[in-house]
């Protein structure tokens, strides 16, 4: 357990610290593109990307609690090899992004699946040192990875959508998985991380239809992750209620 708590900690650090060391990436080049595309619908607005530092530094947090705290806790540590994919993954992701798109939209995906069965499996205790940063970084890759397929496929010239028809499949796509993921596990950062997501796309695209489904999403991922927090919590007190000595 301590030998994958440190390597958490090392590949937190070694994610945090890639950016410094990838020069020139700022999104995909639709130069990069067969079918180029200038503005795509599906990408939030730039200022939402600001969001990494704050999963950065609280990823760190989390990690470095985890070794100094919580090194032999079982609840814990089941967290803890799907995170190191993750961030094992994303510590090459924007050096591939630079080489090679196809290969940066797999990895992404793999980097989200990890970062999901590690969400999954966080217990009840630790919400703001453990659930909370990894539901940030998991509701962030969510919607970017169903952005990159919403760039990746038009700029590609495959299926019969545009960039509005693709923009708004992966819309779809995100809502369904955060839907799904709430279900399985209630989780108010991730729910804020999909939504600051969805809000960034509103703000790109203004009064459209990618705008206003954009906006529709939102407003549905934040009531849902609100009442489903509820739901948790309710249950939560009547069990210890419950299980309370009479």
């Amino acid at each position: 357990m301590k030998i994958r708590a440190l390597l958490t900690l090392i590949l937190t650090a070694t994610f945090a610290a890639s950016p410094f060391f990838v020069d020139g990436f700022a999104g995909f080049d639709p130069t990069q593109f067969p079918v180029q595309i200038e503005d795509p619908p599906v990408q939030p607005a730039g200022y939402a990307f600001s969001i990494w530092g704050v999963i950065y530094l609280w990823l760190i947090a989390m990690a470095g609690f985890g070794v100094l705290r919580r090194s032999d806790d079982a609840n814990w540590d089941a967290t803890r090899l799907p995170l190191i994919v993750s961030l094992g993954v994303g510590t090459s992701w924007l050096a591939v992004a630079v080489a090679s798109l196809v290969w940066a939209t797999v990895l992404i995906w793999v980097m989200l699946v990890s970062a999901l069965l590690a969400l999954l499996n966080t217990p009840e205790a630790d919400l703001w040192w453990l659930r909370a940063p990894v539901g940030l970084y998991a509701g962030w890759l969510t919607a970017a990875s169903c952005v990159s397929l919403g760039i990746n496929l038009p700029g590609f010239g495959i299926g019969p959508f545009g960039p509005v028809g693709w923009a708004l499949a992966a819309l779809v796509l995100a809502l369904v998985i955060t839907v799904a993921v709430l279900r399985a596990r209630p989780s108010l950062l991730y729910g804020i991380a999909v939504a600051w997501a969805l809000v960034g796309v509103v703000v790109q695209n203004g009064l459209s239809l990618v705008g206003g489904f954009a906006f529709g999403a939102a407003v549905f991922v934040a009531a849902m992750t609100l009442r489903r927090l509820r739901s948790w919590r309710s249950s939560r007190r009547h069990q210890e209620g419950y299980s309370a000595p009479r």
